[in-house]
């Protein structure tokens, strides 16, 4: 798949169909509960019924992909890791043992960690490979990767929203590990979000003044070096970003495909989705916001998304996290939506709209 197929996907994506949406809020106006009590979930689920063609909407059977990729500007000393980091927890994923599948026990949520492209990792049990590169290049030196292989990541990315679409699930989460992968979402956000990049550029897993302000500098000459006329976001996605973005873009993009919902998770989620929306507008149909991450980007990225979350509590952990705790959310909305808690079942007088 090159860059124009990617692009005449746009054409491809599911057709809202708001019968269903329609049939969907009348079934949360006939709850007995006041008009939209449920806020943010209530409208998530109408959007999802819509998407799907169905107001049947459930979330019993979730996925998060965790898209595990390293990034070559940690050679900058842009992080207090390096990227045996990323190795040691995609392993922990697969086994079970990280923070995120904690997080995920009572949910149902299957945790698959996914490497693109984690530094000389030679596998792992229960980590998928869909690898494309050995690690990205340094940004602040060279091209993060070829415009073919930032391709072949959303391809990559786009076949796992099939396959959960084909399995059954119900629901995409997303999520990432990759030491370096705070930098490359700011250099990019900064671009996306024409910003300037110290309005962007966040601590990351907890960098001094002095950290952050290198940062922001490595960040300010890969934007230079890299700077284009083209107008192709995969073009800048292969000079300033990395694979596990490339691949959250395309798992949101085959959400559009295939009509299946994708909850993002935190700013580098975020930076996906944005990404994926510029080069696939279409898609935006399928995505959902989680949280408010501390990033400082990341409410710029869900205004330029368009998007409402439903967590603001400071985290910032990644890993797909908050989307699990928003999926929470969503499954105890659920419950209220196919219960028999309606107006007519306990014999009271239903609320109007005023």
């Amino acid at each position: 798949m090159n860059e124009n197929d990617i692009l005449r996907l746009n054409d491809n994506m599911i057709t809202l169909d708001m019968e269903a949406y329609k049939r969907s809020e009348d079934k949360w106006n006939s709850l007995a509960k006041p008009l939209g009590s449920l806020g943010v979930p209530e409208e998530i689920i109408k959007s999802i019924a819509a998407l799907k063609g169905d107001e049947n909407v459930s979330f019993k059977k979730p996925v998060l992909y965790v898209c595990c990729a390293d990034n070559g500007v940690i050679r900058e000393g842009v992080s207090q890791s390096g990227a045996d980091v990323t190795a040691a927890v995609a392993a922990a994923l697969g086994k079970g043992v990280s923070t995120v599948n904690f997080m995920a026990e009572g949910t149902g949520c299957r945790v698959i960690p996914v490497d693109l492209g984690i530094l000389d990792f030679p596998g792992a049990e229960g980590v998928t490979d869909m690898r494309v590169r050995n690690s990205t290049g340094n940004i602040a030196a060279e091209p993060a990767m070829s415009d073919e292989e930032a391709c072949k990541a959303i391809e990559n990315g786009i076949a796992l929203s099939k396959k959960a679409k084909d399995e059954g699930y119900d629901i995409v989460l997303t999520g990432e590990m990759g030491i370096g992968n705070t930098t490359t979402s700011s250099a990019l956000s900064s671009v996306l979000l024409n910003k300037k990049p110290e309005e962007v550029t966040g601590r990351g897993a907890g960098l001094s003044d002095e950290g952050l302000e290198k940062k922001i500098k490595i960040i300010k000459k890969a934007i230079s070096l890299h700077k284009s006329n083209n107008n192709s976001y995969i073009n800048l996605l292969s000079k300033i970003g990395g694979l596990d973005i490339a691949a959250m873009a395309g798992i949101c993009i085959g959400g559009g495909l295939y009509g299946i919902p994708v909850l993002l998770d935190g700013f580098i989620s975020l930076t996906a989705a944005l990404l994926a929306i510029k080069i696939t507008p279409a898609c935006k149909s399928a995505l959902i916001a989680s949280h408010t991450s501390a990033e400082p980007a990341a409410g710029m990225l869900l205004n330029g998304l368009g998007l409402k979350p439903m967590i603001d509590a400071g985290m910032r952990l990644g890993e797909g996290s908050g989307a699990v705790a928003a999926l929470r959310l969503l499954q105890m909305a659920e419950n209220v939506y196919n219960s028999r808690h309606t107006f007519e079942h306990l014999g009271i007088e239903a609320y109007k709209k005023l």
